[in-house]
């Protein structure tokens, strides 16, 4: 007799899995990598301290293990041969679907070009080594696909420059500010993780197959580029656009809200409080100050009161999409590098879940509740 357990709609609370990784406890406000909050990692420590500590399980014990891992990652920037020169006819072919969607196919190139295999196959080490391999080399992919498609030349990683440094520096072609480079910093050091969300659900699903690491980060990189998941950042930006102005904000607030659509930036599935990555991202976005960051709290404060009003009982805030896209447009990113940059940083945590499903040789493979006609039923003969 097959029988199966009714779940909420879309696993909403339903655990699927045990991890060392992290958690989001979503009714305090909280969440951590590891044993460490990830706001105050973000507010202390470098991205590569925190990679470090998603990986290896501890953050960097002095400056001579930072050094060893840094030195680990930098001759990984680099791209094999065969996908760099594949690169320019892939940002032609995705120029109007974004770097983004080039990365799906550029990744999974550089699996097969460096000989990725099967996690199921390989041991833990080699597990590891390829994970670091992709990580490291997607801001390189990422970043040359956005300047070939925008008719730019590529820009080598440079070995001296730490990873949100190089980053910049890749993507702008020029020597990258500190602020700005500190503030890019701290978005990617608040996303590296974040629970079970969509795309490292995702993830861990394809690394239960045993398929290699590029495979289970192309799954995950589809599940991101969704507007529900990592692709708001600029959307939320686009709403301050649409609003243009201070005398607008209640009125143009109002009138979507009691339409039903769904204000971007604002709401979250886990947080019953205050998102502390928007919390940390509004701070940060205030040391830069100006007219934009004005309009945004404003913006912010106004849709509180409004949705406070219009739908009582409902705790709405901003959520870490809405002052990213501030911090972001502050910092110089295009808009269309949002969603990518976003990318760049949970590729790692993505990764993490990948080593971590890896050790776990049960496939997973839930069930479905059928709706459909009774069966069986005659088949209908043709005309």
């Amino acid at each position: 007799m097959n029988t199966t357990v009714e779940v909420p709609r879309g696993l909403a609370g339903v655990v699927v899995t045990e991890t060392e990784l992290g958690d989001v406890r979503g009714r305090e406000g909280f969440y951590h990598y590891r044993q460490y909050s990830a706001v105050e990692l973000a507010g202390s420590r470098s991205f590569e301290d925190v990679w470090h500590l998603m990986f290896r399980g501890t953050l960097p014990a002095d400056a001579a293990q930072r050094a060893a891992f840094a030195a680990e990652i930098v001759p990984l920037r680099r791209l094999p041969e065969e996908v760099r020169d594949a690169l320019p006819a892939l940002a032609r072919a995705t120029v109007l679907s974004g770097p983004l969607a080039g990365l799906r196919t550029a990744l999974s190139l550089l699996g097969a070009s460096a000989g990725f295999r099967p996690l199921y196959d390989i041991a833990p080490g080699r597990r590891a080594a390829d994970a670091l391999a992709a990580c490291a080399a997607v801001p390189t992919l990422l970043t040359a696909l956005h300047r070939l498609g925008q008719g730019l030349e590529l820009v080598e990683p440079r070995d001296d420059l730490p990873y949100a440094a190089n980053y910049l520096y890749m993507l702008t072609g020029h020597e990258p500010d500190p602020v700005k480079t500190r503030a890019v910093e701290q978005y990617l050091i608040s996303t590296i993780d974040h629970g079970f969300n969509a795309s490292t659900f995702t993830a861990r699903v394809i690394a239960s197959t045993g398929a290699d690491v590029a495979a289970c980060l192309t799954g995950a990189i589809g599940a991101l580029s969704g507007p529900l998941h990592g692709g708001a950042p600029s959307r939320a930006l686009d709403t301050l656009d649409a609003i243009g102005t201070a005398d607008r904000i209640g009125p143009w607030i109002r009138e979507r809200v009691l339409a039903g659509d769904r204000i971007m930036g604002f709401g979250h599935p886990v947080y019953r409080t205050e998102d502390p990555r928007s919390r940390m991202l509004r701070d940060t976005a205030r040391g830069f100050g100006g007219p934009l960051v004005d309009f945004a709290v404003e913006v912010e404060r106004q849709v509180e009161e409004i949705l406070a009003e219009l739908k009582p009982g409902r705790e709405l805030h901003t959520n870490v999409e809405f002052y990213a896209g501030v911090v972001m447009e502050l910092c110089g990113l295009p808009r269309t590098m949002f969603t990518p940059t976003f990318c760049a940083a949970r590729v790692v945590g993505w990764s993490a879940n990948i080593l971590e499903q890896a050790a776990d040789s049960k496939i997973i493979r839930p069930a479905a509740r059928y709706t459909g006609p009774t069966p069986p039923q005659p088949v209908p003969p043709l005309g």
